[in-house]
């Protein structure tokens, strides 16, 4: 399933919010016409946002992102889920331009910035607001059409989401266009329902971690029933939302004795 880019012409010039996938870059690309994409910001490092890093920096596109991003994007890493190692990206696809709280540019009218986003959905999250335009690219720190994903190996983890998509909440308005990585457009009020969503099964299993339980007994004890969401995989969910709670144990003042 494709995910969502953004793009924004200033005359012959073009800001794309991530790339997509390798397979689909050339689409998207040819998709633009004329118009090259002078800038590129990542929201994150998986390969479904950054498989087109390669082809528009060769083509001539400043790459930005996290810092840490950058540096997931240089180094052979290993997927425990899938039990296989992923090779680096080519040095063209590495951001040339990072930063570590925010960062701030202008294209013709628009004022664009760039701000971190800790441990959200991996541990180099950014959200990138075009203020003037009133559009917010979030990228997976929200999921309206696919179950939430918590790269739990990264560093994402279901506080930090939630700490996250507060953040989100405060910078947008009535009328801002909300872009996840995938699904339709969000407005405030559905970001609001789906933080509160994600608060409640944070408090929760938060809880259950706190007294030993597993991903198991979290799905036998119907915590996902609690919530207005069908899961496609509930257990998947809920196996990143333990090992994440046990990465970040200390976070929410955990006591096992």
């Amino acid at each position: 399933m494709p995910g969502n880019v953004i793009a924004l012409a200033s005359g012959d010039d073009i800001v794309l919010v991530d790339s997509g996938s390798s397979q689909l870059a050339g689409s998207i690309r040819k998709s633009l016409g004329s118009a090259k994409v002078r800038t590129l910001i990542n929201t994150h490092y998986h390969a479904d946002q950054t498989g087109g890093n390669e082809l528009f920096s060769k083509a001539g596109a400043e790459v930005h992102s996290h810092v840490i991003t950058r540096q997931w994007l240089e180094t052979d890493f290993y997927v425990p889920a899938d039990d296989r190692w992923v090779k680096a990206q080519p040095k063209a696809a590495w951001p040339t331009k990072t930063f570590r709280e925010k960062s701030e540019m202008k294209t013709g009218a628009e004022t664009i910035e760039c701000g971190y986003l800790l441990e959200a959905h991996t541990r180099g999250d950014i959200y990138v607001f075009f203020r003037d335009s009133n559009v917010l690219a979030v990228g997976d720190v929200a999921s309206p059409l696919r179950d939430p994903a918590l790269d739990w190996y990264a560093g994402g983890w279901l506080g930090g989401r939630v700490d996250a998509m507060g953040d989100l909440i405060k910078l947008a308005n009535d009328q801002t266009k909300i872009v996840p990585a995938y699904g339709p457009v969000m407005t405030r009020a559905q970001l609001q329902a789906e933080t509160e969503m994600m608060h409640h099964l944070y408090d929760k299993t938060a809880e259950l971690t706190d007294h030993g339980r597993s991903a198991k007994d979290m799905l036998d004890a119907g915590v996902l029933n609690e919530v207005q969401r069908k899961f496609d995989d509930p257990y998947r969910f809920l196996y990143d939302v333990a090992k994440s709670n046990w990465a970040h144990y200390t976070n929410f003042g955990g006591n096992i004795v």
